[in-house]
């Protein structure tokens, strides 16, 4: 545990030393925002020679200082997180041996949360947990109580030049995921975007538009001009509607609801609709008036023109795009942060970089392939695979129940039919509403064809228990099966130097890899502890992407698999379980004061945020009987050879 270093340099101090410190004093202030929004201001103030840490500090390292605010059950809502100013970051050995960098404050240290209160209050509560360090030795971690009046609140006027991202620790390993991750959303957008592009409410838009910028202007540099202007002003239109997204929501709302039930089952029922619009049912389309009045708006000409112009774009084309930009913004959404902004910042960029690059070279638009029914298959092609993600949703939904109404192989089956069909429509065999009738399909239709029925087939084996690895990400796990093992099997092999035909209380083998598993913390250390193994937490989640990658494509490799069969006791625990606990095992939440912990998840969920200060899955943990971690927490990793590092080096420090 991180604080263990801590402990162990407070009683050498104290041995050296009778004095009893208290380096850090904390006042509150209130400052008014609006008539309902407060900041609730934390100074502390901290003795000569002594440091104050960050929110956010390295592994093993010092506590962190965090907060915990009371929000008197709803009255008081939460604004993001807590704010710090720009610490001081130094290397100091008093943790780690080899040392660390970390962020600290001296003499003063300024944090700043923001609140709404929504009904009759005059106080809000809150506490503070801290340690404080010096060149030689820490004080324990404390824990002070805090009182904001907000009666004696004055005009909002405190800034903080640093936004810190959140109350918990953040390992280098996340950050790193992060920046993937918004990576990721922007490509993903970007070729969505030139998907959109290629719709029947887009495409024949490119020649129109450059044509009147080229014959409007009164000089080519002008056309160019306008048409860049035009460009800019669509990824401003989307990239607004992002920003909006993120601030109706939160940078983390939505993050925080990909688990949640409703969540996932609303949009399950928004991308059916968005797939049965794109196939032909009907068409989803905004009020005419709005074009109208936009059209009017645009006429007015000049850059403010040229920017209506690009917003009727936007209305005229919803019909195509508007199921894309939804689609967009429900996954970059469910990442949290700024991925919806990111999102549509690559998602205009693919729109409007045509619109540029024609206006710049009107001679490409001869190259063009003309408009006809291949832009209709375009959109039949993108309600497939809006059909497709959709089940995702259901199936998120599902195991968070834990349902099992849709099963592994009952998912796999539907895509199968999903694909097997687009394969179909593809090879000419079935035709839609708006199809155009046709004597041959192109090249590039039939490339598609195999390409789908290439894809169907390869599912085909997962049925009868194959891992399927290319798309490991979304089906249920294998263990999630009507048949974890393949059809007519009830093991892949023992492989396992024990019989586990009698197993103990509370244990389950996790198919189809055989793992002696526990899914109740008590229950798995008691075992290990008879046993005489370490344990490994795992702690997951039934709608953890990463978490079925780790299990399918790490877990299965043989050196791995038998260390985890053989040399450790694995406790598996589902922070998004929402199974209720036993009406005996109900407690109070820490993180949540008043509030109660209900599900199996939530207490999941607490134990990891208090004990590792994280709440990212999947997170790895190696810990004696002691519960004392034999090497440090990992979080995904997706390379064998540091995995089984990983585990080989924590296994042989076990005594």
């Amino acid at each position: 545990m991180k604080f263990i270093a801590s402990i162990l340099i407070l009683f050498l101090g104290f041995t050296s030393f009778s004095q009893i410190y208290d380096p850090v004093k904390w006042e509150t202030k209130v400052e008014k925002i609006s008539k309902n929004e407060f900041n609730l201001i934390s100074i502390a103030t901290i003795d000569k020679g002594w440091h104050l840490y960050s929110q956010d500090v390295p592994k093993d390292g010092p506590i962190p200082t965090s907060f915990i605010y009371d929000d008197d059950g709803g009255v008081v809502k939460i604004t993001g997180n807590t704010q710090e100013g720009e610490g001081t970051i130094e290397f100091t050995k008093l943790f780690g041996e080899e040392g660390m960098d970390i962020e600290h404050f001296s003499n003063k240290a300024t944090f700043i949360q923001k609140i709404e209160v929504v009904g009759a209050k005059n106080k809000v509560h809150a506490f503070v947990e801290f340690m404080a360090c010096n060149d030689t030795q820490c004080t324990p971690p404390k824990e002070v109580d805090l009182e904001f009046d907000l009666t004696k609140a004055t005009v909002a006027k405190t800034k903080i030049e640093k936004n810190n991202t959140n109350q918990e620790v953040k390992t280098k390993t996340k950050n790193k995921e992060s920046r993937g991750g918004l990576w990721a959303i922007f490509f993903i957008a970007f070729f969505s975007g030139f998907a959109a592009l290629l719709t029947p409410c887009v495409f024949p838009m490119i020649p129109m538009t450059v044509s009147f910028f080229t014959k409007q202007s009164k000089s080519k540099g002008a056309g160019i001009r306008n048409a860049i202007i035009y460009g800019i002003s669509i990824i401003a239109i989307y990239v607004l509607l992002g920003t909006g997204v993120t601030a109706l929501f939160g940078a983390d709302a939505l993050n925080a609801l990909s688990t949640n039930v409703w969540f996932n089952l609303v949009f399950f029922l928004l991308l059916l609709i968005f797939a049965v619009s794109f196939l032909g049912a009907f068409e989803i389309v905004l009020p005419s008036s709005w074009g109208t009045k936009i059209d009017k708006q645009a006429d007015r000409g000049g850059f403010i023109g040229i920017f209506f112009m690009a917003l009727a774009l936007a209305i005229v084309s919803f019909s195509c795009t508007g199921p894309i930009v939804g689609t967009l913004l429900v996954e970059a959404a469910s990442k949290g942060g700024i991925a919806p902004i990111i999102g549509m910042l690559g998602f205009s960029t693919a729109i409007a970089l045509p619109f540029a690059l024609f206006a710049a070279f009107p001679g490409w638009l001869n190259s063009l392939p003309k408009s006809g029914g291949w832009l209709n298959t375009v959109k039949v092609v993108l309600g497939f695979l809006e059909l497709a993600l959709a089940f995702k949703f259901l199936s998120n939904a599902d195991l968070v129940l834990q349902l099992h109404w849709l099963e592994r192989e009952v998912f796999l089956a539907i895509w199968i039919a999903i694909f097997g069909t687009l394969a179909l429509y593809l090879f000419g065999k079935i035709r839609l509403p708006h199809d155009s009738p046709q004597d041959h399909i192109s090249i590039g239709r039939l490339s598609l064809g195999l390409l789908s029925l290439t894809f169907t087939i390869y599912m085909l084996p997962g049925l009868w228990g194959a891992p399927l690895n290319l798309i490991s990400a979304f089906p249920p796990a294998q263990h999630y099966a009507e048949s974890p093992y393949g059809v007519g099997y009830s093991k892949l092999g023992s492989g396992s130097s024990e019989n586990h035909d009698d197993l103990p209380e509370g244990a389950h083998l996790m198919a189809p890899h055989n793992i002696l598993a526990f899914n109740d913390y008590d229950l798995g250390l008691a075992y290990a502890k008879k046993v005489g193994k370490p344990v490994m937490i795992d702690f997951t989640g039934h709608a953890c992407v990463n978490c079925r990658k780790m299990e399918q494509n790490i877990w299965a490799k043989d050196k791995v698999l038998n260390v985890l069969r053989n040399d450790v006791i694995l406790i598996s625990l589902y922070v998004d379980d929402k199974r209720p606990l036993p009406n005996g095992k109900v407690i109070e939440s820490i993180l949540r004061p008043g509030k109660k912990i209900k599900y199996i998840g939530q207490r999941w969920s607490e134990l990891q945020t208090i004990k590792y200060k994280t709440n990212s899955q999947p997170y790895y943990v190696l810990m004696d009987h002691n519960e004392q971690n034999l090497i440090d927490p990992v979080a995904y990793t997706p390379d064998v050879d540091e995995y089984f590092d990983w585990l080989s080096k924590g296994v042989s420090s076990f005594e």
